[in-house]
């Protein structure tokens, strides 16, 4: 429902604030919650409110840091143009929370990007909302904050480009979505292969105790009850074994598994490889430096947890340029530092369905020099980031694309497809300048291949589901 983005600000009417002279039931609880929530938020009333409101509106204000915006009933879109413009968010998605005491001052202007909330303060069940949102209670305000602002699963991505039908594929497969709202053994008794995008279902990560630094994935409560479902069909096909995507969660096993590329049989003139890199537990170890080094990593190095998904700040990143910055850097520990390999800002996105291998040119992050640069004017402070929302990206022109052995990347692909046993994975390649060495800096699980046409891509997705079943099953195709 949400375009452009997901809420972008939140405007709370009076009416879901006050009650007489008196917070509303659950106000201070939703202001609480909006404080922190990193979304502009504002106070509308009209401007023939009482004195007394006004006092009290002002007051949470101040308290709260929030906007006010004063209307007149008759022209509620100034009240949309004055939004717009003190968030200098023209067009994006604004929650305009009121109580159904006063829907008729819903503004009029739902196509400037407005969504209606209307709170059904009354508990009247026949009120109604057609064009928004009715919730019971302001405590609800922030779960239906999140549901909009949830980005779109794997499912329902790949839903979209037609990849689950319900009618047979040209191959013979149908799509039957499991829902945790119906008996799960009764579904999985009328299917032959289970898919999932386990990644998604991670709960937590519990470290081990033992000396080879394991770890322990713990799946959501549906995810662990599909499990002992499964475990009690043994004819039922896993795509893939929820035990074999493990190495792709744990950065530091996957870059021990591309060690073994160093043996390889290729007939390139290239190298491929993976990232050279170090665990490292503690930052305040006086022998790191040393450590470093005896690991072939010079500095800038790239910084990442060791834990890829499913926790907080898995994807909590540095770039660090100093040895001396590493003491009390902000990425959570264990922590695997990686080669920071200068690869002409272009970075090769390669996409295995089965057997089949396909890629996508990206713009990437800059040399050192370029990074180094930019970082000089802030005293060469590691690069703090997300790298799902702010890599930092060379925003210039691509230069000239450096030019792929598409062979050496497919026998990788296959290596990786034997070692690690899982259908549909990808993994990022960037070529480093000078060598040529084909360096591999990630690999997932089940992404979404989305640079890859539909046309091409869902036929490959379907031949390789098959393809796996046929080879558990032990059927020649």
């Amino acid at each position: 429902m949400a375009g452009g983005g997901g809420v972008r600000g939140i405007v709370l009417d009076s009416s879901v604030i006050l009650n007489s002279d008196t917070l509303c039931p659950g106000a201070d609880y939703l202001l609480r919650k909006l404080r922190y929530s990193n979304i502009p938020t504002g106070l509308s009333y009209a401007a023939d409110l009482s004195e007394a409101k006004v006092s009290l509106l002002e007051k949470l204000a101040c308290e709260y840091s929030l906007e006010r915006f004063i209307y007149n009933p008759s022209c509620m879109d100034d009240t949309v143009n004055a939004v717009s413009l003190a968030w200098k968010n023209k067009g994006a998605t604004i929650l305009h929370v009121v109580s159904n005491y006063n829907e008729g001052i819903v503004p009029k202007s739902i196509n400037s990007g407005w969504i209606n909330v209307v709170v059904n303060v009354d508990g009247d069940s026949a009120s109604k909302n057609p064009n928004g949102i009715l919730i019971e209670k302001l405590e609800e305000l922030p779960l239906t904050i999140c549901e909009l602002n949830r980005k779109p699963s794997r499912e329902e991505d790949f839903a979209k480009r037609g990849a689950f039908p319900l009618n047979p594929t040209e191959n013979g497969l149908i799509f039957m979505p499991l829902t945790f709202d119906l008996p799960m053994l009764y579904q999985l008794k009328k299917v032959d292969i289970v898919i999932h995008k386990a990644t998604d279902e991670i709960s937590s990560i519990e470290r081990s105790n033992s000396c080879d630094g394991s770890s322990n994935i713990i799946y959501t409560t549906r995810m662990q009850e599909l499990q002992r479902y499964i475990g009690d069909l043994p004819d039922c096909c896993v795509i893939d074994p929820f035990d074999n995507i493990f190495p792709v969660v744990d950065r530091l096993k996957i870059q021990e598994i591309l060690l073994g590329l160093t043996n390889l049989k290729t007939e390139s003139q290239h190298k491929i490889r993976g990232a050279y890199f170090l665990k490292v537990d503690n930052f305040e170890d006086v022998q790191l430096e040393q450590r470093l080094h005896e690991a072939k990593l010079s500095l800038p190095s790239i910084v990442k947890p060791q834990v890829a998904c499913g926790v907080a700040e898995a994807h909590s990143m540095a770039i660090v340029f100093k040895a001396s910055d590493f003491v009390g850097l902000s990425v959570p520990l264990p922590a695997v530092v990686q080669e920071y390999v200068d690869h002409s800002s272009t970075l090769f996105k390669m996409y295995v369905l089965g057997e089949k291998v396909f890629y996508a040119v990206k713009n990437s992050t800059p040399n050192a020099d370029i990074l180094k640069n930019s970082s000089e004017k802030n005293g060469f402070k590691p690069l703090l980031f997300d790298s799902l929302k702010s890599l930092p990206i060379d925003g210039s022109k691509m230069k000239e694309q450096p030019e792929l052995d598409i062979q050496l990347v497919t026998d990788a692909a296959t290596y990786l497809r034997r070692v690690l046993d899982i259908t549909i994975f990808g993994f990022d390649v960037v070529l480093q300048e000078g060598t040529r060495d084909h360096v591999i800096v990630d690999v997932n699980y089940l992404p979404s291949f989305k640079e890859v046409p539909n046309e091409i891509a869902i036929p490959a997705f379907w031949d390789a589901i098959r393809m796996k079943f046929h080879t558990r099953k032990g059927v020649l195709v």
